[in-house]
């Protein structure tokens, strides 16, 4: 996690094009062979937007980075996206949060998303963190958001549309059996299975994949090759913005459910035309 010291601007000014630019062959190369990625709907993308996906493919999350290779080949590296990644990245793999950080990677807390938006960036958001990317595969084709509605205040907050993105087969790059996060946690309470780092991992599940055949935590693994599908939808433009609206509980859940709900009726749509 970032230090008090560790502030707003701070982190905004790490995002580094020419290392992004390093990056891009590698990335490109994954993109087109590894999984043959496929998408759609980059059109519907206006100047700045709050992009909201659904997490697929563990921690290697593989879809996202596809998603980044798009927007760089698109928009060039000058025009910043930042992605909002789980603080604890900062705890656990200090070096992976500083490379993610150099790639557009912050806290995902309010006020690095606000400050985000505030200097006309455009920001992205998986709300369903932990618990969407690691859930069970019979479960890959359904929108995991977890009722998470942050991003619903902060886009009414800021008064930005929400552009959802969908893909399809980045949950296929491995096999999560089942999440046993509550066993698991028995377990540590009695003092059996001790959280690395001491930090509450907030999943446990169990599942195939490489190098380890079968793994039992959320540790990082190497997806194995499967065309990735993403779609970019259309925008969700709300009826009422501002801090009025983002601190109407009521409504705040009548925007989530209709995100949701697009959300569910896009991926559908990919699934039956794939």
């Amino acid at each position: 996690m970032p230090s008090s010291s560790h502030t707003v601007e701070a982190a905004l000014a790490q995002r580094d094009p020419k290392i992004i630019e390093s990056l891009m062959p590698k990335w490109e190369w994954a993109y087109d062979h590894y999984f043959q990625t496929r998408t759609d709907g980059w059109h519907h993308v206006p100047k700045q937007a709050l992009f909201v996906g659904s997490h697929n493919g563990g921690l290697a999350a593989p879809d996202m980075v596809m998603l980044m290779v798009d927007w760089f080949r698109r928009f060039g590296y000058e025009r910043p996206m930042y992605g909002l990644m789980h603080p604890k990245v900062w705890q656990v793999t200090p070096w992976l949060a500083r490379l993610g950080a150099q790639c557009g990677a912050v806290p995902a807390q309010p006020k690095f998303a606000i400050a985000a938006l505030q200097r006309g960036a455009s920001v992205l958001v998986f709300p369903g963190g932990a618990q969407d990317v690691f859930r069970p595969h019979h479960q890959r084709h359904q929108i995991q958001l977890m009722g998470r509605t942050g991003f619903i205040k902060l886009a009414l907050r800021e008064n930005v549309p929400i552009v959802p993105v969908i893909s399809r087969g980045a949950h296929d790059t491995f096999i999560v059996l089942n999440d046993f996060y509550k066993q698991a946690q028995w377990l540590n309470q009695k003092g059996l299975l001790p959280w690395f780092q001491g930090i509450d991992p907030e999943v446990f599940p169990i599942f195939l994949g490489l190098p380890w055949g079968l793994a039992i935590g959320p540790v990082p693994h190497i997806p194995w090759p499967h065309p990735i599908h993403t779609r970019v939808c259309s925008p969700i433009v709300f009826e009422r913005t501002g801090r009025a609206a983002a601190k109407d509980s009521d409504y705040v859940q009548q925007c989530y459910g209709q995100v949701v709900e697009q959300m569910q009726t896009a991926l559908d749509q990919l699934i039956a035309s794939t």
